[in-house]
């Protein structure tokens, strides 16, 4: 047994420091970046957030809805393989462009995602998802999918240190996604007391990950536009959401009606809701490692997203960063004991 001393940081541990700026307005940030990936080759421009590939988040219709703001969905793997041509057929390639294929790392999930990449080669991006990244059997899987589709780009996680991200990157992986624990309804630090503070993971992982020409995505943690900002401060060159896109007309999630108000569902992918949905019920060999909570209803996305992309552009003014490419060397963190003032409550 070991004791590392070194403090770790989440997002409500730390502020920006503001900066002089030569820029006179939030309309002249550019949110946009471009990636030419690793083991692709692929070259990709869009706003590198990206909707989490939960159920109860992203669906095709949350697919549609973000690819106008050129942001990307990673398309939960629970569609059938109909479902996907079905959804291919009827859309701009614009629209696929911004569409990520999960799946996880069984022989059927395999099976599955050839046939679905098969469909359109517009299908640029393939997400291997699973909570624990740091099994061989998945990094062998990751080695596989990178022989079988050596021209796509491929995303792979979750991990949370820096060695582990170099050896899914040599492993073949282009993008590695990076969280265990942050999310909003995820309780894998209380079931398993496995963790690592998000920020710190990202300023860690993006470290290693920039060392071998690769890219991180910051998954899970943010609960406002600031913290969005704040992972990509960190070096995250993607920030992946779920609670802050959750319980909207897009998401498809069960409404519930009480008190006269709307509510819809959203819960975490290991939790029993996903499981008796899913999988026929929690495992007897395992403990469910999410939460399921009702969110008032939100209304469509549209109005969130610019909330957000507002939020992260006055981030760049104040730090004097005109391109979000910039973000990170502008940015100096400070720490905090206090986040701001709750007298009249939380927005």
């Amino acid at each position: 047994m070991r004791i590392e001393e070194d403090l770790k940081l989440g997002f409500s541990d730390v502020l920006f420091r503001p900066k002089r700026s030569t820029l006179n307005s939030r309309s002249q940030v550019e949110l946009g970046r471009e990636f030419v990936f690793k083991h692709s080759a692929r070259r990709w421009a869009g706003v590198p957030i990206i909707a989490a590939n939960m159920d109860t988040v992203a669906t095709f219709a949350m697919a549609r809805a973000l690819a106008r703001h050129q942001i990307l969905t990673a398309v939960h793997k629970h569609y059938s393989v109909a479902e996907w041509q079905a959804f291919v057929q009827a859309q701009t390639a614009d629209v696929l462009q911004h569409v990520i294929v999960s799946s996880g790392t069984s022989d059927k999930d395999f099976e599955k995602l050839q046939q679905i990449l098969a469909l359109s080669d517009e299908l640029g991006f393939i997400c291997i998802d699973v909570a624990n990244g740091y099994s061989e059997h998945f990094t062998s899987f990751v080695s596989k999918a990178r022989r079988q589709w050596p021209g796509h780009t491929i995303i792979a996680g979750n991990v949370v240190t820096g060695e582990m991200v170099e050896e899914l990157i040599l492993s073949g992986a282009d993008i590695v996604k990076v969280g265990i624990g942050p999310g909003s309804v995820c309780t894998t630090r209380v079931k398993t007391g496995v963790g690592y503070p998000q920020l710190s993971a990202i300023i860690e992982c993006a470290d290693a990950a920039h060392g071998l020409g690769g890219q991180i995505i910051g998954d899970g943690g943010c609960t406002c536009p600031g913290d969005v900002s704040k992972a990509f401060g960190g070096g995250a060159d993607f920030v992946m959401l779920g609670g802050m896109l959750a319980a909207h007309e897009e998401c498809g999630g069960e409404l519930v009606e009480r008190d006269g108000k709307t509510f819809m569902k959203f819960y975490g992918m290991s939790s029993a809701s996903a499981m008796d949905k899913h999988a026929g019920g929690v495992a007897r060999y395992r403990a469910a490692e999410g939460k399921t909570v009702e969110l008032a209803y939100r209304g469509p996305v549209e109005d969130t997203i610019q909330d957000i992309l507002g939020g992260v552009r006055s981030t760049c003014t104040y730090v004097g960063a005109q391109r979000l490419k910039e973000l990170t060397k502008r940015t100096t963190f400070i720490r905090v004991r206090e986040q701001e003032n709750n007298v009249y409550g939380k927005e």
